[in-house]
């Protein structure tokens, strides 16, 4: 057998932490926001987020794949109304002047970096199963995103040592990012229409953010 058809018995499963980082960041992101872009008490969004994010860390150790998914998915789905939530009240509030140039630029750089976290937990957690979904393929031959990895030929792959190459939390952080920055995709085409609608939602709210609030700041300084 070639070392390119040699497929290993076991592979390490990608690490969690950087997405229960991501989580944790989007709490901190959201509390540090001015009260008046905070629905209900500053702590109670921290706390709800903790709530959740423990029993799907848990979960997620006993193995547990399907309360593990279910957790997954509402963590993610509080993170991304919380954020609506301050980027409506953001917009609401701009002709009340209620914010100063340099809290309204603070807001909409907290607001812009929440937007990348959120849409890059929507990724990691919807692409090809999610990530125990990509945990039991070796490598990654398909999905809604057409990583550059995915179109080398096996030869280059092994020479580049990516044979057993699979995206994790950093790759689709990149692809948020990048979605955030240029409104588009870059070295990562969309494939799927799920992952076009959601890429178009994160670019409408980047720019919403970006150029109505940001300028704005910009301009009355």
């Amino acid at each position: 057998m070639s070392e390119i058809d040699h497929v290993p018995d076991r592979w390490d499963p990608e690490p969690r932490w950087p997405a229960f980082t991501a989580i944790l960041a989007v709490g901190g992101l959201y509390t540090a926001l001015p009260r008046h872009l905070v629905i209900g008490p500053r702590w109670l969004f921290l706390v709800i987020v903790l709530a959740l994010l423990v029993p799907t860390f848990i979960s997620h150790i006993k193995d547990l794949h399907l309360l593990n998914r279910i957790l997954g998915f509402t963590v993610t789905g509080v993170v991304t109304l919380g954020m609506i939530g301050s980027v409506t009240l953001l917009i609401a509030g701009l002709p009340a002047h209620r914010e100063t140039p340099a809290q309204l630029l603070l807001s909409a750089a907290s607001l812009w970096l929440t937007n990348i976290l959120v849409f890059a937990l929507w990724y990691w957690r919807l692409d090809a199963g999610g990530p125990h979904g990509r945990d039991k393929r070796f490598g990654h031959p398909d999905g809604a995103f057409l990583f550059p990895q995915m179109t080398m030929t096996p030869e280059a792959k092994t020479k580049a040592d990516e044979h057993g190459w699979s995206p994790n939390f950093v790759d689709y952080l990149f692809l948020a990012f990048n979605t955030s920055t240029a409104f588009s995709p870059t070295d990562v085409p969309v494939l799927a229409r799920w992952g076009k609608v959601l890429m178009m939602l994160q670019s409408l709210i980047s720019l919403t953010v970006l150029a109505l609030l940001a300028a704005r700041a910009v301009n009355i300084l």
